[in-house]
């Protein structure tokens, strides 16, 4: 993998650009989002097009997209790049990043969701860490939206950990350690067969997804280890996967769906990991770091080491 390109740690006060690589907020959501910012003492800016509707569900075209996204890496009074929300859409950024330009520029860019492609393209190609955790519009706006201790600990470079308090649960226990990686599931998959595929071969995985029945669980999984991307995983972490329900069926079939999927798999799996699609207090993961996953009598991640250059 890539050698870590780890942008400056964040200080009191850092200033973020708020943009929308995919899909288009509600301008309500997006204020109340900027002013929990503002009140934790940061100076938020939205960047130019975040305001477009459309073409269809967009936010803006694909290149008005694009230039907010770099002109938040470029711009000297940026920080931090913090997405909007997700939806749908940033796919279609991937083609035009510029690469260099981000190299030159590092800096966290928080995201989740749909925006899962341009993280791994940054981590895998340039090294930039991914900091998987709340966005503007979808968890700053709501109470409670946010998990503070791991997304001010991801910004400050300390070592954190998660476990049980942030719904971590033993489905397979084991103990292993790798470089944390993934995102949303449904989003990996759709990467396969394209020049940004996953590299999940050595790493702790996290997978999460909402809304998607157990049985479509099951296809994805199915799906990535066809393609190899299950083949030398050390550990899984899921996430909260929130909503992947059946109508009437038994709410443990998700569970029975995950452990037939990695049936004689060696490492530990987890489940409940509240980052992503989540119902509250989204925590922020950093990939492309060491981290730690235990799973005995309780689950527990610990992330070693500082996705920040202090």
């Amino acid at each position: 993998m890539t050698l870590l390109l780890k942008p400056p740690a964040i200080a009191p006060g850092a200033g973020i650009s708020a943009i929308a690589p995919a899909s288009y907020a509600q301008p309500e959501r997006v204020e109340r989002g900027m002013e929990k910012l503002r009140t934790l003492g940061f100076a938020p800016r939205l960047g130019r097009h975040t305001q477009e509707r459309g073409p269809l569900f967009f936010a803006g075209s694909a290149e008005q997209r694009l230039a907010d996204l770099h002109e938040g890496f470029a711009d000297p009074n940026t920080s931090v790049v913090a997405c909007l929300r997700g939806g749908y859409g940033s796919n279609y950024l991937l083609e035009g990043l510029d690469l260099e330009l981000v190299r030159k520029h590092p800096k966290p860019l928080f995201a989740y969701s749909d925006l899962t492609g341009l993280q791994l393209r940054l981590l895998d190609q340039i090294g930039l860490p991914a900091f998987h955790g709340p966005m503007v519009a979808a968890d700053f706006s709501v109470g409670l939206g946010v998990h503070m201790a791991s997304f001010q600990a991801a910004l400050a470079g300390e070592p954190y950990s998660v476990g049980a308090a942030e719904g971590m649960r033993v489905l397979k226990p084991g103990t292993a350690s790798g470089i944390l990686y993934g995102g949303c599931l449904s989003i990996l998959v759709s990467l396969l067969g394209t020049p940004w595929e996953p590299q999940t071969e050595g790493k702790l995985l996290f997978l999460e997804d909402t809304g998607a029945k157990p049985y479509q669980v099951d296809r994805m999984l199915w799906q990535l280890r066809q393609a190899g991307k299950l083949k030398g995983v050390r550990g899984i972490v899921f996430g909260e996967m929130l909503e992947c329900v059946s109508p009437g069926a038994d709410p443990k079939l998700l569970e029975e769906v995950i452990l037939h999927a990695f049936e004689g798999f060696d490492g530990p799996i987890v489940l409940g990991l509240r980052s992503g699609h989540v119902s509250r207090q989204n925590v922020t993961l950093t990939f492309g770091v060491e981290a730690e996953l235990y799973a005995a009598e309780k689950a527990q991640l610990n992330l070693l080491e500082a996705a920040v250059a202090k």
